[in-house]
């Protein structure tokens, strides 16, 4: 099974995995809302802070997945959506999406208070 680890306290994250729930395979996904547990993340070395940054999945095998590359997990393994993850995958697809999701993943950080509140805990 793969674990999505995402932020609960996000509208739009949590707009975005209700839509992935209804559409995933029953069986393939753990939905793991970190504002919860962070739990597993701890056990991967994943902070709160990185955590609500970026989207994290993790894979049957425990390996980590970092943000597009969590997308393009998540997606490889759903019905419809493999195509966007093949073609995100792309070089110049890869780059640009990872350059754009970082630059939206920092904006929002910034904005939500329980983000900034995870990261002045995290720093002291």
């Amino acid at each position: 099974m793969i674990t999505v680890y995402y932020d609960g306290k996000c509208g739009l994250c949590s707009k975005e995995i209700e839509h992935y729930r209804r559409s995933a395979d029953e069986g393939r996904f753990i939905w793991q809302d970190i504002t919860e547990s962070v739990e597993g993340l701890k056990e991967c070395n994943v902070s709160l802070a990185q955590g609500l940054k970026l989207l994290h999945a993790k894979d049957h095998e425990g390996r980590m997945y970092t943000g597009v590359d969590a997308f393009i997990l998540i997606w490889s393994n759903m019905h419809y959506w493999k195509i966007l993850a093949k073609i995100t995958s792309l070089p110049i697809f890869y780059q640009a999406t990872s350059t754009l999701y970082r630059i939206f993943a920092e904006w929002r950080f910034k904005r939500l208070e329980h983000c900034k509140l995870a990261e002045r805990m995290e720093t002291l």
